[in-house]
Order: C-alpha cells, then structure tokens, then sequence
C-alpha cells in the first residue's frame, strides 16, 4: 500500500508540473519571443521482487523548450533583411519626393528661367523682359539652394540616426552578454533556464532589427555575435561597444566604429542589415550620388549660362558680366578639399574647375607618399592618374586610364608630408554655391560683339551674314574687338577673278574658307567662312564665322565690324536660349546631356531605386512573416490546445487521486481487522 500510495504521488506531483508548465504557457501566450514549453516524464526506477520488477510510479525529468535554432536564425535574417529595406525606404522615398516635386524640383526652375529668357531676347531692349529674367535667375539660384540644404538636412539626420542606433545596439549587446552570464551559470548548476535563453532569444532579434548579427552558439550555452564581416560584438560574457564619430575623410559623413578593449576599429563599410545597413547603404547608392549629380547640373549651367553672357555686349556696349558668382571663386575652391583628419601637415589646397563639361558626379580620393601623388574616383573605385606641374605653387591635373581630363585642377603652395590624403569634392557643393550676383538689367549681354553688312550700292544678290563667335575668351576684350575691326569695321571686297574676298585685315588676323570649298567662295551657293584673330598685345584669340550666300558680283564690298551700338541685337541671347537643348553636362555632343536631361536623369534613377526598393522590402515582409509562422508553428502558444492539455492533465491528476484514495482505502481496512 505504501507503493501504491507512492505511485499515486508521483502522478499527483507529475500532473501537477504539466499543469504547471500548461498554465506557463498560457500566461505567455503574448510575451514576445517565448518558446512554449512541455513537461517530459518517465516511468520511476521500478523494484524487483519476487514476482519480477513492480514500477514506482513516474517523475517528470525536463521541462524541454520547444525550438528550433534554425528556424529563429531564419527570423533573425527575415527582420535584418526586412528592417534594412524598410529604412533604405523610408529615406529614398523623402529624396524621390523631394526631386520629382513642382515647386522644390530643378525642372521647372529650369522651365521658368529659359521662358523668360526667350521673352527678353524677344524684346532685348526693354527692361521689363530683363527684369524678370533675373528674378528667374534668383529662383533658380534659390532652387538649388533649397534642394541642397534639404539633402544636407538628410545628412544630418542619418548621421543622428546612426548615434541613437550605436547607443541602442550597445545596450542589448550588453543584455545579450548578461544572458550569457546566467544562463551559463544555471547550465553549469544542472538546470535548464527556458526562460533566460528566450529572453536572450528576443534580445538578438530585437539586435537584428538595428544591424545584421550572426549568432554562433557555444558548447556552454552561450551564444556569440558577430557584425559586419565577423567583427565581435559580444564574446560570453563579454561586449565591443560601438560608436559613430565623423569621418576622417569626410566630417559630414559619420563613421561607424567598434571599440574592443584598445582597439578601434571602422567598420561602415562591413556594416549590413538592419536600420543601420539601410541607413549606410541609402547614404552611399543615393545620397551621395545625388549631391554630386545636383552639383554637377548646377556648376555646369552657372559656368554655361556665364561664359556665353561673357561673349556678348550690353546696353552700354561693354562686355557682359557674370549672372552667376564665379564657380572658382578661392572661397569655394578651398572648400572642395577635405584634409584627412589623421594628415599631419598643414597644407591647404584648392581645387578649381578648368572645363565643366568634363566633370563627372563623383567625389576622388588622393593620397600622396612622399613622391608621387596617386588618386583614385571614389564613384567606381577607377585609379585616376595624377600628373603634376610647377614647383610652388604645384598643379596637379586628373585623367582616367583613357586619358580623359577630369575637369578640374588642386594647386598646393607645397607638398604635403608623407602618408598624408585628401578628399575631392569638384561638385558635392555645386547646388550650395551657386548665387545670383547680377543686380542690373541693363548689364546684361543679349547683343552679339560683332556685325555685318553689305554695301548699299553693291551690284550682286551676295548676302552676308550676321558673324558668330565660336571661340574666344568670356568675358570678351572690348580693346581686343576695337584692335580687329577698327573704327569704321573692316571692308571685304569681292574678286571676281579669285572667287574670294579681300582687304586689308588687322595684324594677327587671318581669313578662311570652310564650306563648300575651303580655296574659295561658290556662287550661288552658301559659304561659310572664319575669321580669327590673336591679339598681339593681349594674346587672347577669337574666331568669328559667317556666311555669305547668292552671287556677288566684282567689287562688291561687305563689312564686318564691332556691334558697340547693338540695343536691338538679341543673336547672344538667341546663342543663350540654345543652352536649353544643348548638351552640356557630362560631355559635349552625344556623350552630354542638356540641364533638363541631366536632371531628369536623376530623378528617373532615384525614382526607379525607390521603385525597386518598395517591391523588394514588401517581398521581405512576406518573407519574415513566412519565417515567424515556421517559427511560431513550433515555438509559438496555441490557446487551444493548451486548453485541452489543461484538461487532459486535470483528469490525470484525478486519476492520481483516486489512486491515492484506494491506497487509503486498503489501509484503513488493514488497520480495521487488527481491531
């Protein structure tokens, strides 16, 4: 009878635990990252006796945690993935918003500005037309600003982002070692705390949601993590700290280090998954692409716009002045060489734009070694070869391996010592400089700088047209003009036994025939022909090209002379409406791109990677719900089967008790026949 009632406590205490550990699991049906448990029995040792071995009832030896490591490793992938996306989301769909808007995108600025432009060159003498075409000047100016200063806000806000992710990172890493610590204290007691490795568990998702992690379980429980490219961030009980801090090549671009011991080390780079990977990866595919590309549309229409007004002649009859400040000026130049942080001298270069179209969206990377400099365009990691000139100060000019200049110089006043780089920025600060700086509108250039005309008694159809300057410096010479043409302009006369015309031409230039032939004139046909000159005093060179067509007769005479009085002349304000549809940035011809091209470029292709974004990070929230479901389907409570088993193991313990009672029941009537 004392087996049988032995027996009947082990089931009571058996049942007892299960409903223990059932009731447990319903208690945590909404904890997150609880694993539900169950209660694993066994038959106790029996005793043998005569009769063979009698069991001695059971006893429950593990309350065992239903989970699986590779079905939370697929959780913890899904939410770095998912996270990673959905932060890489939140920021490009703001750019795409901000580029592809109506009244803070460059498309309309441009729109607005070469529509005035045309109604000005329509009328080049009133002021009303040239009034307005400034203050479209001032909006466009204002619009690059704008859209700067909200990317540099972005800026900004990542790089707080990427503080407040650091800090958060720290403190679970800092749970996790915790974790470590009692859990394998408890394991080395003999027990196994369910409990503790779930909230470890939930610790290391909550980790991959903020950066990618790759958790290695250790023989005593422990689990390790890993960053990056196998970074340690924490060891058993042990945690690398991260921290972000400001660039060495770039203060605006905040780095990510990790902090082990001693030791630092900068691991942006490694850094994927997450919100941290999605912050880093949209700052490096986006971001930064976008400033250059901005930059670059807006030194190359400022540069554009202020050359060809350069070329032209106001209402006073001078040469035109600049309607945007001057692209090298030394206050931007100096700005666009960030000195590495770890440089231990003292040299302070400048970088200045030699030919706009030439310039790529990107950023270069220039080292030097204590004899020669070497460069590398950070874009598409290309070396660029470095050619130096002069012995202080020093130039250095950049060519790819195909030998195309790159479009700008560095001048040092000396060399910089060994070990020391510098970051090249030519058009990160492109849309931040460019500045309206024309108050007049009398100044500006609509007129060409020179005319024609044919005699009025001429005897021929020749007709002359109106000279184009096709090279020459911006600003224009007024003194250089006067020298070429002289007072009274110069006299091209038509021989007859020649083809070809001629007169007595200013020392330095010279008279060519391009087409249809270059020995002489056609008749009846269109010839166009050049003019070029140098300067002897000034050195400058211009070339002028005009046509001459129908059938001028011998003696015919035709004058090409200085347009000082060309109020009425509007053909260099047609030359600066042509700017529209010319391409300019990134190359001439069919390797450039127009103002409006460029941009529209860039919108499409952040618009496009927004749209790949947005697909790829809903397929990533189906597939972390496909792996929570996995992980549920194992790990997670089902109400309605722990109610059963709630009431399956009642009727065990009821059973238990009965068992007790005929045990009790025996003996007291054992007890009653000794009576």
């Amino acid at each position: 009878m004392s087996d049988l009632l032995s027996i009947g406590l082990s089931g009571l205490r058996s049942s007892q635990t299960s409903l223990t550990v059932t009731g447990h699991n319903i208690t945590n049906v909404n904890t997150p990252g609880y694993s539900r448990q169950q209660s694993v029995q066994q038959t106790g040792i029996p005793q043998y006796s005569g009769a063979g071995y009698i069991g001695s009832g059971s006893q429950v030896v593990d309350v065992r945690r239903l989970a699986s490591d590779f079905l939370f490793s697929q959780v913890r992938t899904a939410t770095s993935q998912a996270n990673e996306l959905n932060a890489f989301q939140g920021q490009i769909e703001q750019l795409d918003s901000l580029l592809s808007d109506t009244t803070t995108g460059i498309s309309p600025a441009l729109q607005k500005f070469f529509a005035a432009l045309q109604t000005a060159a329509a009328n080049p003498s009133a002021t009303e037309g040239r009034e307005a075409l400034l203050a479209e000047a001032q909006g466009i100016s204002k619009s690059f600003n704008t859209l700067y200063d909200q990317l540099d806000k972005q800026n900004s806000l990542i790089n707080q982002q990427l503080g407040s992710l650091a800090n958060q990172v720290n403190s679970l890493a800092s749970s996790v070692a915790s974790y470590n610590d009692a859990i394998a204290k408890a394991k080395a007691a003999g027990g196994q705390p369910n409990d503790l490795i779930d909230a470890r568990e939930e610790t290391i998702r909550k980790l991959s949601e903020l950066i990618g992690v790759q958790a290695v379980p250790q023989d005593d429980n422990t689990v390790n993590l890993f960053i990056g490219t196998g970074q340690p961030l924490v060891v058993g009980n042990t945690t690398s700290a991260l921290q972000v801090v400001p660039g060495t090549s770039d203060p605006t671009r905040f780095q990510v280090q990790l902090v082990s011991g001693s030791s630092v080390q900068t691991i942006t780079n490694q850094i994927s998954g997450g919100q941290m990977g999605g912050l880093i990866a949209y700052r490096d595919t986006a971001l930064d692409a976008s400033y250059n590309k901005l930059g670059q549309i807006a030194l190359t229409f400022a540069d554009a716009v202020n050359k060809q007004l350069g070329q032209g002649l106001d209402l006073a009859g001078n040469a035109g002045s600049k309607l945007f400040g001057d692209i090298n000026d030394p206050t931007i130049t100096a700005l666009r060489v960030l000195a590495q942080s770890t440089n231990t001298g003292t040299v302070s270069p400048n970088l200045n734009i030699t030919d706009t179209s030439k310039l790529g969206a990107s950023d270069y990377r220039l080292e030097y070694d204590g004899s020669n400099f070497t460069a590398r365009r950070l874009s598409d990691n290309a070396a660029i070869s470095v050619t130096v000139t002069g012995t202080g100060p020093y130039t250095l000019s950049f060519a790819d391996g195909s030998g195309a200049d790159q479009g700008f110089q560095v001048t040092m006043n000396s060399l910089p010592p060994a070990g020391d780089g510098f970051t090249l920025q030519p058009t990160r600060r492109g849309a931040a400089d460019i500045d309206t700086v024309l108050t007049k509108a009398d100044q500006l250039a609509f007129a060409g700088t020179a005319r024609s005309e044919a005699t009025t008694n001429n005897r021929g159809s020749g007709a002359i047209g109106q000279p184009k300057l096709t090279n020459g410096p911006s600003p224009v010479v007024v003194s250089d003009l006067q020298n070429l043409f002289g007072a009274n302009g110069l006299t091209l006369s038509f021989d007859a036994a020649t083809n070809s015309l001629t007169g007595t031409l200013p020392p330095g230039a010279t008279l060519s025939y391009l087409s249809p032939s270059t020995t002489g004139l056609t008749s009846g046909q269109t010839n166009t022909m050049r003019l070029d000159y140098t300067d002897p005093g000034t050195g400058n060179s211009y070339s002028y090209e005009f046509t001459l067509s129908g059938v001028p007769q011998a003696g015919d005479s035709f004058t090409l002379g200085m347009n000082s009085k060309g109020i009425s002349d509007n053909s260099n304000a047609l030359a600066l409406s042509a700017l529209q549809s010319k391409a300019t940035v990134g190359g001439t011809g069919s390797t450039g791109a127009s103002f409006n091209d460029a941009y529209g470029g860039l919108v499409e292709r952040i618009g496009t990677l927004t749209a790949q974004v947005r697909n790829n990070a809903d397929a990533s929230i189906t597939v972390l719900k496909q792996a929570q479901d996995s992980r549920d389907s194992l790990s997670g409570v089902n109400l309605d089967e722990e109610a059963a088993n709630l009431i399956q193991f009642q009727q065990y313990y009821s059973a238990s008790a009965q068992v007790i009672q005929v045990a009790r029941s025996l003996f007291d009537t054992l007890i009653g026949a000794f009576r």
